[in-house]
């Protein structure tokens, strides 16, 4: 099936993505920008004190994630080295309107820029911030390197149950450096439990607006 994909905006005023393929909005109607910042930003990236961080996203989707990432480098005076792991990337006539940027003070890219990137490459984007985006399906992809971060910002359960089965989160668990975390919007009672039994040490915390938790599993 080919995707259709439509643009959305959201309660904070930014942009999303809605999937026809899979009937699944990518971000929180209540706001796209302030669901990913309180997920990924404050959840994840905060809780890392390093001045060479390694971020791992399992979806890359609009690319907002990656590009709060090039933003929190520029602001914090760390260097982030991002990978993504898609196998449904968004197409370039779509993802060329998506405007995150805007929104953000002193941002050093535009979005564009991070979806005009070549795939299976590892590019520099900004003085502060690396990008390798992979082409593949997280199941199946052979990975070697160790991350201080991982965004799991996969399709809802019900959308991708693959993903958030006990074996991914225990590839996760391996490819996550000790003392590293490991967030997502999810808080289903199922998935913190496949999270606990590969290893992790999970905590629900409050969610963003418009969800009341979400799951935070640190190693």
């Amino acid at each position: 099936m080919i995707d259709s994909i439509s643009i959305l905006t959201t309660g904070d005023g930014s942009q999303t993505l809605f999937s026809q393929q899979f009937d699944e909005i990518y971000h929180s109607r209540n706001g796209a920008l302030t669901e990913s910042q309180h997920v990924f930003v404050q959840h994840g990236l905060m809780n890392v004190n390093k001045p060479h961080i390694k971020v791992f996203e399992v979806g890359f989707g609009t690319g907002l994630n990656a590009l709060l990432c090039a933003h929190y480098a520029h602001q914090n005076n760390v260097s982030i080295d991002y990978t993504g792991v898609e196998l449904y990337p968004v197409d370039e006539t779509i993802a060329s309107q998506l405007t995150f940027h805007e929104a953000l003070d002193d941002c050093p890219i535009e979005t564009s820029v991070l979806h005009k990137a070549p795939w299976n490459e590892r590019v520099s984007i900004s003085p502060n911030f690396t990008m390798l985006k992979i082409q593949h399906s997280f199941v199946d992809v052979q990975l070697e390197e160790i991350y201080d971060v991982i965004f799991f910002d996969a399709f809802a359960p019900e959308k991708q149950p693959e993903l958030w089965d006990l074996s991914v989160f225990q590839k996760c668990y391996a490819l996550l450096a000790v003392g590293g975390v490991l967030t997502t919007y999810c808080a289903k009672g199922y998935v913190k439990r496949n999270m606990q039994e590969a290893g992790f040490r999970v905590e629900k915390v409050p969610g963003p607006p418009g969800k009341r938790e979400m799951l935070v599993a640190f190693k």
